[in-house]
């Protein structure tokens, strides 16, 4: 698999009747290993160890309801009271990080209405903050601390 712009640590990857898999400690399973979700695990772990997101507060593949339509958004981040507070959208390195992508997470993001949206394909990674009072948005510079949220 393709390096990434986060930091590389000891993914658990497994092959099984010619597929590949990658273990996922949230889901506490294998899932397949796509390139997509070779990105989710990257940044997930730079989340927790890098950043000081707790485990217990970070949900991958969180199924909503949007116009009776079930969707999933790829990572949820929590609060201490188990608030939504960040929505995270993968896509694999090869993808551009476009309009549409923004799109996306906006329309997740009205069903959960989190202070925070994120969008990386592990090499360009993007973070709003949202300021629903004005009915703005910023871009922050940086992927902030957990302690920070």
């Amino acid at each position: 698999m393709l390096n990434l712009n986060l930091p590389p640590f000891n993914i658990n990857v497994k092959k099984t009747d010619g597929k590949l898999s990658v273990w996922d400690p949230l889901r506490r399973k294998f899932v397949a290993l796509t390139p997509e979700e070779w990105v989710r695990q990257h940044f997930v772990n730079f989340l927790l160890t890098e950043k000081g997101y707790p485990s217990a507060l970070v949900a991958n593949e969180i199924q909503i309801n949007l116009n009776n339509q079930k969707r999933r958004c790829d990572s949820v981040i929590y609060d201490r009271n188990l608030t939504p507070l960040m929505i995270i959208e993968y896509k694999a390195p090869d993808v551009n990080i476009t309009q549409s992508v923004f799109d996306q997470i906006v329309r997740y993001n009205i069903v959960l209405k989190v202070k925070y949206l994120i969008v990386s394909n592990g090499m360009n990674h993007f973070c709003c903050e949202m300021n629903y009072v004005d009915q703005t948005f910023c871009y922050l510079p940086d992927i902030p601390l957990y302690t920070d949220l």
